[in-house]
């Protein structure tokens, strides 16, 4: 949600600098005045809507790269958009796969380099190497010389990349069936990976099940991304994810969080602006984009309770309805009905103290953050208790 049409940050600052919210909104800032607080709010919504972020998937044919590209976006090798997996040859291009509630996150997975047309010495240029934030290099067995060129030519250009050995599970269970431990298996397989790796500085390697993003190193490969990215991906790449645990919901929570003060600013400045009816639509707008961006990062939506459902055998989208909130958003034609009136009353003040000069607006613009501010924190809290239910029910605390 952009803001449009708001003042300069030096004028906004005045428009809300006489209200008892300046300190909340400094202290959430982390600015020492408003006119920098109002300027970092600028930049958090355009992160917030906007930051672009592309991840590349690499890796031989067969190696699990699509199945790892469906599971980082939170969806089924058999779901629509999923991309293609099987004993075959599928990526013979690269494709690009976008998010499916974040357009602006895409994952693009690429053919392994030695495959025809995609040669290890000009494999970046063929793939269009500038366009990826960093790099993830898939393989189900040993890493072959054509992944560590790839590497080397991409630690020359100074980007990131992730080594990832996929189909962990499957080594597992079959280790086991010759008396090996899960532990002894998975020491094995990292030392051997990082022997076969010795030419590369330092590398990054994590053992992961695309079935089960709750085992082995998918979550320290996400803190790792979470660390190298820069602050204005990291927030995009943190949303994108699946709710697979309650540390990922809790890190989602405290994103979508932090972006609270930022929206509310946008709609004190607007509520300080003497166009009646400007202010409450520009609310509405506001929080209704807030609600369903959280509702479809926390997995709320039908689609995915279902998938949920079936994994566990439990019917959680029955209790999810509980919740007038989802239900709301569920209909997003209703769910503006329903902010709109939540909005009105205050709405109703605002316009009429447009009509007051100067002490008018300051009036306005107060009332509009506050409300604006109080009723992104409901529904966020809401939205989060109600996924919160949903993890316990389906037993991935």
């Amino acid at each position: 949600m952009s803001l449009p049409g708001l003042p300069p940050a030096s004028d906004a600052a005045k428009i809300i600098a006489d209200q008892d919210d300046s300190q909340t909104l400094l202290q959430e800032s982390g600015k020492q005045t408003l006119e920098q607080a109002i300027a970092k709010a600028r930049e958090e919504v355009d992160r917030f809507d906007n930051i672009v972020l592309n991840i590349a998937i690499s890796g031989e044919s067969g190696a699990g790269k699509s199945s790892f590209v469906n599971a980082i976006r939170g969806l089924k090798d058999i779901d629509d958009g999923a991309a293609c997996t099987g004993v075959v040859q599928t990526t013979r291009g690269y494709s690009p796969y976008p998010h499916p509630t974040m357009p602006n996150v895409t994952l693009w997975d690429l053919p392994g380099t030695g495959e025809p047309g995609f040669k290890a010495n000009t494999y970046l240029k063929n793939v269009n190497f500038q366009k990826y934030d960093f790099f993830i290099i898939v393989s189900a067995t040993r890493f072959r010389e054509n992944d560590i060129m790839l590497a080397k030519e991409i630690q020359k250009k100074k980007k990131n990349f992730y080594f990832v050995r996929s189909k962990i599970d499957i080594d597992v269970q079959e280790e086991a069936q010759k008396g090996v431990t899960e532990g002894q298996t998975l020491q094995a397989i990292q030392r051997d990976c990082e022997k076969n790796l010795r030419e590369i500085k330092s590398p990054h390697v994590f053992l992961i099940s695309s079935r089960d993003l709750n085992r082995f190193d998918f979550q320290k490969l996400i803190e790792t991304l979470e660390t190298d990215l820069p602050e204005n991906k990291r927030q995009a790449f943190v949303l994108s994810l699946p709710v697979y645990s309650q540390q990922s919901l809790e890190k989602k929570y405290k994103t979508f969080k932090k972006s609270v003060w930022a929206l509310a600013i946008g709609s004190g400045a607007v509520g300080g602006i003497p166009v009646p009816g400007l202010s409450p639509a520009f609310d509405v707008a506001v929080v209704v984009s807030f609600l369903m961006k959280c509702y479809y990062s926390f997995g709320l939506d039908d689609k995915s309770l279902t998938k949920l459902s079936e994994r566990v055998n439990k019917p959680i989208l029955d209790m999810v309805k509980e919740s007038s909130l989802v239900m709301a958003i569920g209909s997003n034609s209703f769910l503006s009905t329903k902010m709109a009136a939540r909005l009105g009353a205050a709405g109703a003040i605002e316009t009429a103290c447009t009509f007051v000069p100067v002490a008018g607006n300051i009036a306005a613009a107060g009332i509009s953050f506050a409300v604006t501010r109080s009723v992104l924190h409901e529904g966020l809290d809401e939205l989060y208790r109600v996924a919160q239910q949903v993890l316990h029910m389906a037993e991935l605390e």
